[in-house]
């Protein structure tokens, strides 16, 4: 089987994540005073943006202590860059003036911009701008995500209800009163390629922008393999049973913390029985209707958007580079 992960955003970037230096305080404190240490600050969910040389967008990484950092908690270690500390930071304290946010948006296009920072340096949705960053800048904001949630929701032990704090760099939670451990967590999800003969299917949930399809997908239950989540998912939400299964790639998918893992499905049914709260609709197209649709050409369906393991896997099967 033949592709290439840099074809997935958020995946390949290639971060030393460092863990040898978690639980060193002397080191991390070293890292606070490096002057090539640079910090990562989301609010609300959003990375903070500025405009690449160029064109585009990268991260707008600060350097600790800046003013713009005031009120956040302490930096979480993601890793090492070319050497160089890059930590991540949430001031979602901070409330902005004018336009905040657009809820119900699929992605939310409205930017914020902070006043202790240049007029080009924003917050703003990463699902919006996952394919202008680099792979490096793109892992590191899917992996600051992601620990960010983790840490906003995860506030008081689940043993015996107290507070807990940060350590280890921000990989775990420590509770001072009965001294139980919890560390982050990533929610595997199954998403599928399912084909039957030169037809695949696709399916849409509520709420999606009109014309978006895109595999089924769904998270795996406890004590279940891949091949069977990918069964059973697929079976609930339309009716159609599947067979062989087989892995193709993942990725990681900071929203807020799951981990996409792409399956291949034979289908030996094509009768479809919907399940209305999971699928508004779902169909089967043929390899030539789903050229049409890459090439933006489809009466119904939209084209993938890059970035996102349904793209690819679709992309992959039309080019019949699943082998």
């Amino acid at each position: 089987m033949q592709y290439d992960e840099r074809d997935l955003a958020f995946a390949g970037g290639g971060l030393d994540r460092a863990g040898h230096l978690r639980g060193d305080a002397a080191a991390m404190a070293a890292l606070l005073a490096d002057p090539d240490t640079r910090v990562l600050p989301f609010w609300r969910g959003k990375p903070l943006l500025a405009d690449a040389a160029g064109g585009g967008r990268r991260l707008g990484l600060l350097v600790p202590g800046h003013p713009a950092l005031a009120g956040a908690g302490a930096p979480m270690l993601l890793g090492l860059a070319g050497g160089a500390a890059r930590l991540a930071a949430d001031i979602s304290g901070w409330e902005p003036v004018g336009e905040v946010a657009m809820p119900g948006s699929f992605i939310d296009p409205a930017e914020q911009a902070h006043p202790d920072l240049p007029a080009d340096h924003r917050f703003a949705e990463l699902r919006g701008v996952m394919t202008v960053l680099d792979p490096l800048e793109a892992e590191l904001a899917a992996t600051a995500r992601s620990l960010l949630a983790w840490h906003g929701a995860h506030g008081f032990c689940s043993a015996c209800g107290a507070a807990s704090a940060p350590e280890k760099g921000g990989w775990q939670r420590g509770c001072p009163a009965c001294g139980a451990e919890h560390f982050p967590r990533t929610d595997p999800v199954v998403i599928m390629l399912v084909t039957r003969g030169n037809r695949t299917l696709l399916g849409r949930s509520p709420g999606w922008p009109p014309g978006m399809y895109s595999c089924l997908a769904g998270f795996v239950e406890p004590g279940e393999t891949l091949e069977a989540a990918v069964r059973r998912e697929v079976l609930e939400e339309t009716g159609v049973q599947v067979g062989a299964v087989r892995y193709v790639a993942s990725q990681p998918w900071p929203f807020p913390s799951s981990l996409m893992m792409g399956c291949q499905g034979a289908a030996e049914t094509e009768a479809l029985m919907l399940d209305p709260v999971e699928i508004e609709d779902a169909l089967w197209l043929t390899r030539e209707e789903m050229a049409e649709v890459f090439a933006g050409a489809h009466p119904v369906v939209r084209r993938p958007r890059q970035g996102p393991i349904a793209g690819h896997l679709l992309r992959m099967w039309l080019a019949d580079r699943l082998i």
